[in-house]
């Protein structure tokens, strides 16, 4: 099996491109309805095609594979998880200064070069929708996990963060779509930000099966490190933890917490799959990345000082 899953984090220039997103109320999908409260009552899904079970199996093999090695703990971290201040500083410069993947490039890698701090500076609204052959009880159980993991990470950060309904105005759009739903996601992206681009929708279009969720971030027309749209992608073939785990993973990145380092531990942001849920190390990461003594843009330089000292507090240090 292949050791970590595949998340992709995406972050765009949108510029002059950058349209509002429109409520889902609004808009209807080719041989769909958008989901409402009323839809998650009355919604029939249809049978999964044969790729669509394909999938499924292989990812139900692959939580097999990783749950037997001991891996997608749960537990937040431990005893053999020791971290200190200074390992703190050092994953929060490379995974929030730091991009996976070149800006408006697709799955191109970015360079090494540490970028400014992004972020949301207005409210973050969680909206959820679902491909048709997504259950009536899967979606109800991935509207409470979504709802309960905002109000945490609202908690965590300080800043606004909170669930709306799909008819409400949202900024970050959380579609649970499968295989058979490859078209509706890419239509579904398109009305949501018409100005992006194309090598991104590609990526959409083109998903392999290690690609099991990914967020991509949109930025202000004049501002390019602040977030005011985002849109997290998660496969609906994905089975228990590894479903939640891409929930986790996903929104908290499409907060600003955009690359992964190997040396981050315990921590989601680390392709190793070790955990699956954000754990302490990451909610002290979200904590510094909010903090009101980082500015939108600033340098990974300018910033080094205070995140050192923010990371002495996090972990209690007096000085």
């Amino acid at each position: 099996m292949r050791k970590g899953r595949a998340r992709r984090t995406l972050r765009l220039l949108t510029g002059a491109l950058l349209m509002a997103a429109l409520p889902a109320c609004q808009i209807a999908m080719p041989g769909s309805q958008t989901q409402t409260d009323d839809d998650f009552r009355l919604a029939v899904p249809r049978q999964p095609s044969g790729n669509s079970k394909a999938l499924r199996d292989y990812y139900a093999r692959v939580l097999d594979d990783h749950l037997t090695r001991g891996l997608l703990r749960q537990d937040g971290g431990g005893p053999d998880t020791v971290f200190s201040a200074d390992d703190l500083a050092r994953n929060f410069e490379k995974i929030a200064f730091y991009d996976e993947y070149a800006r408006g490039a697709g799955l191109k890698k970015a360079s090494a070069t540490a970028g400014a701090l992004g972020r949301w500076r207005r409210p973050v609204r969680v909206t959820v929708e679902f491909g048709d052959r997504v259950p009536l009880d899967q979606r109800l159980r991935d509207k409470a996990t979504v709802q309960s993991y905002t109000a945490r990470l609202s908690r965590v950060t300080g800043h606004p963060i909170s669930m709306t309904s799909a008819g409400g105005r949202g900024n970050f759009h959380v579609l649970f779509m499968g295989e058979d739903d490859r078209a509706h996601a890419v239509t579904r992206i398109k009305q949501l930000e018409p100005g992006i681009h194309d090598a991104t929708l590609d990526v959409v279009r083109n998903l392999s099966r290690s690609d099991y969720c990914l967020v991509i971030a949109f930025s202000s027309p004049g501002n390019d490190d602040e977030y005011v749209s985002a849109i997290a992608l998660i496969r609906d073939e994905n089975p228990g933890i590894l479903r939640k785990a891409c929930i986790h993973e996903e929104i908290a990145q499409g907060l600003g917490l955009t690359n992964d380092s190997p040396r981050a531990r315990p921590s989601i942001f680390n392709d190793d799959d070790e955990f699956a849920l954000l754990t302490t190390h990451d909610e002290m990461l979200l904590a510094m990345l909010y903090d009101n003594r980082l500015s939108i843009g600033i340098s990974a330089e300018q910033a080094r000082p205070i995140v050192r000292q923010m990371a002495r507090e996090q972990l209690g240090a007096t000085n």
